[in-house]
C-alpha cells in the first residue's frame, strides 16, 4: 500500500528529498508519489512538516 499526500501539502518538497527510490515528485499544486515505485517506508511521512501525507 503506498502512500498518498493530500492537498494539504504546501510544496516545499521536503518529502522528495526524503524518499529513498525517489516516487515523490511535483505534481502541480502539490507533490505526488507514483505509487508503482513507493515502498511504502513512511519516510517521507514523517519529513512532511504539515503532515499532509499518510498511508493510502
Amino acid at each position: 500500500m503506498a502512500h498518498v499526500i493530500s492537498s494539504d501539502c504546501i510544496s516545499c518538497g521536503a518529502c522528495a528529498d526524503t524518499c529513498p527510490v525517489s516516487a515523490i515528485s511535483d505534481g502541480g499544486e502539490h507533490y505526488v508519489i507514483d505509487a508503482d515505485v513507493c515502498i511504502d517506508c513512511g519516510a517521507c511521512e514523517d519529513g512532511c512538516p504539515v503532515g499532509a501525507i499518510s498511508a493510502e
